[in-house]
């Protein structure tokens, strides 16, 4: 019987939908053995409580975990760490193919009728084998039997199938963990209404402000009342147990809603990431879950507008309709040959560390496309693939500019930070990561107008872009290179008499409860306040050093979705032209600024100044409605805006 959980109740916005729950199950990954507690996950003091391989942060994480998981047949993985402490405290129902009320998926994830498949299947049945050994072991008998492999396949399944990976303040993956029923029966959605954080500390550390537990399963007969009244005494059940059996240790997790949720309406949450196409998220769901999404978003015919957006590939070089055979054939080669291109030219960076061949390859992409012959459609000319700019290779290749210009920058300077032409060079690497940073954030943020469910990475991209304006602001490169007379900008400044953003920011952090009106009235007022004034005032001084940012006039404003994808390899004469129009940074050091350049990069930094504050502050609201007033970002954000240092120029 599949499971599914609903609200007990009519649900505002940013809400707890749960007390912090234990884990069944947990494990680290043997990468963080000797940085993190391998029972709460947090981070390891100077002196740890070592218990060989594994370390502790206190005598009662140590207490908890048990003495089994030490076992050599499954101290290699973390999944069967996690499976055997599983099976420590629950005995499979080998009928119904559960453990602790949670499926396990198994004769799914056993089955094979093609490669990748069989590859699953073999990596179970070796896990299985080696998980079977150790409870044989444990238990004082010589040779696992069928009964033994059952139970250990049913168990290592119960993880691969439930299992979450639990990640740091910084989005770090630190291991996996297995909850009850409370969270393992939220069915995923690619338009949630809820979302999860985790909380790393000890039992003890726990906050005594604990949410009630707002959502119970439904799937019980009678009424809806009846069956909800129902679902939430079984749940309680499980939930005492699970505090019983596990002493409350591991790290907790907290259900939270993203949307207004209705009493009765199912509680989603997100397997997979949704900034990917339709056809990625699918290939994903099936191979770790083995089921096919039949979510509104994936069932609704034509596609919505962000799934559209995601996978849109421009063709150029051909006469046929989108409907016709050649062109599905012609469309479907381009995008798995960009995907590859994307793909690999990431991961070079990524494993190289050499971020200027990323920087040129990428751009290149963004530019010009691809263009290839196609080997299988006979008499064929030369094509070009075109990424549309929300395409989800885009995004990937915003990020990871804005990551590497960085990089370069740092670079730069660390080698050679004496020499006048080459701290200019770094100046303009930093602004260019500030801009991708910004495009990142704008354009997320256009497709989070059409589907909300995407909060949590808005929340970190309009972050970041704050961080790296700001950053940019404070540079001390400004004085080099401008004979600046701005001195300080006052922190009165960060309150904004244009909109009511940091008020908003400021009453959600002090009282932890936001209504979506005044949500969303923030969000349109933090839009107007930033498209008419800040980004109009700063972008063309940020992206004067790169070719495929200058192609874009406005990020804020949409128009330039259309177009630039419509003819995104520009006229060079045109680029020329354009360029001759923006005030820039001069490439040599004696040249001398005009009254009116000086002018206007003073003023550039102090509007890159309040647009870094209006984007750190709409991101940490954001991460503040995703995780808690209390959490990593929203306090790391409100930190940044209370300290004064922070906001001196």
């Amino acid at each position: 019987m599949e499971m599914e959980m609903r609200s007990m109740e009519d649900t505002e916005i940013a809400t707890d939908m749960t007390p912090s729950l234990v884990p069944l199950t947990f494990s680290l990954h043997h990468s963080n053995l000797h940085t993190h507690c391998s029972s709460c996950f947090s981070l390891l003091p100077l002196s740890p409580i070592p218990i060989t391989p594994f370390l502790y942060c206190s005598p009662p994480c140590s207490a908890a975990h048990p003495f089994l998981l030490h076992h050599p047949a499954v101290s290699h993985s973390s999944d069967l760490r996690a499976a055997l402490l599983l099976l420590s405290h629950h005995r499979p129902s080998v009928t119904s193919s559960r453990v602790a009320g949670l499926l396990s998926n198994r004769h799914k994830l056993t089955c094979h009728n093609n490669s990748d498949e069989d590859e699953v299947s073999e990596r179970i049945s070796s896990g299985v084998r080696a998980l079977a050994t150790a409870i044989t072991e444990l238990r004082g008998e010589l040779e696992p039997d069928d009964a033994v492999l059952e139970e250990a396949e049913c168990a290592l399944c119960a993880v691969l199938t439930n299992a979450v990976e639990v990640q740091d303040k910084e989005g770090r993956a630190l291991g996996i963990a297995v909850y009850g029923p409370a969270f393992s029966w939220i069915n995923h959605s690619c338009s949630p209404n809820a979302c999860y954080r985790f909380i790393l500390s000890p039992s003890s550390s726990s906050s005594s402000q604990e949410s009630k537990l707002r959502i119970a399963p439904s799937s019980f007969r009678g009424s809806p009342d009846s069956r909800i009244d129902s679902g939430l005494c079984t749940i309680t059940n499980h939930f005492q147990k699970e505090e019983e059996q596990n002493q409350g240790y591991g790290p907790r997790l907290i259900v939270r809603s993203i949307k207004r949720i209705k009493k009765g309406q199912e509680i989603t949450i997100a397997y997979t990431d949704l900034l990917q196409s339709k056809a990625m998220r699918q290939l994903d769901l099936w191979s770790k879950y083995r089921f096919i999404c039949c979510c509104m978003r994936c069932s609704v015919v034509p596609f919505t507008y962000v799934d559209h957006a995601l996978q849109e590939i421009s063709v150029s070089g051909c006469d046929f309709t989108s409907s016709s055979s050649s062109y599905n054939l012609v469309r479907d080669t381009a995008e798995r040959r960009l995907n590859d291109s994307v793909d690999d030219i990431i991961s070079e960076y990524l494993m190289a560390g050499d971020p200027e061949p990323c920087c040129e390859k990428l751009e290149k992409i963004l530019m010009q496309g691809l263009c290839d012959e196609l080997d299988n459609v006979e008499e064929t000319p030369h094509y070009k693939f075109m990424l549309h700019p929300l395409h989800y290779l885009s995004l990937n290749a915003y990020t990871t500019l804005a990551s590497a210009y960085k990089v370069r920058a740092s670079d730069i300077l660390s080698t050679t930070s004496t020499i006048y032409q080459n701290q200019l060079e770094a100046f303009d690497m930093s602004r260019t990561s500030a801009a991708y940073s910004l495009l990142l954030a704008t354009t997320a943020h256009h497709l989070f107008n059409s589907e909300s469910s995407l909060i949590a990475s808005l929340a970190n991209f309009w972050t970041g872009a704050g961080e790296s304006l700001l950053y940019l602001a404070r540079s001390s490169e400004w004085s080099k290179f401008f004979k600046s007379s701005l001195v300080a900008s006052s922190v009165s400044k960060v309150k904004c008499s244009k909109c009511s953003l940091m008020d908003t920011f400021r009453a959600y952090i002090c009282n932890g409860k936001i209504r979506n009106d005044d949500f969303e009235n923030a969000s349109n007022e933090f839009l107007d306040c930033i498209s008419h004034d800040s980004t109009q005032k700063v972008w063309s001084f940020l992206v004067n050093g790169c070719r495929f940012l200058r192609s874009i006039k406005d990020p804020m404003d949409s128009g330039w979705l259309v177009s630039t994808s419509n003819s995104r390899a520009t006229d060079p004469g045109a680029l020329a032209k354009k360029k001759s129009e923006v005030c820039y940074l001069h490439e040599s050091g004696n040249s001398i600024q005009t009254c009116e350049e000086q002018t206007c990069n003073e003023n550039a930094r102090v509007h890159i100044f309040e647009l870094g504050v209006h984007c750190l502050a709409y991101g940490g609201l954001l991460a503040a409605i995703c995780y808690g007033h209390h959490s990593h970002l929203a306090s790391y954000v409100e930190q940044i805006l209370d300290d004064k240092n922070n906001l001196i120029l």
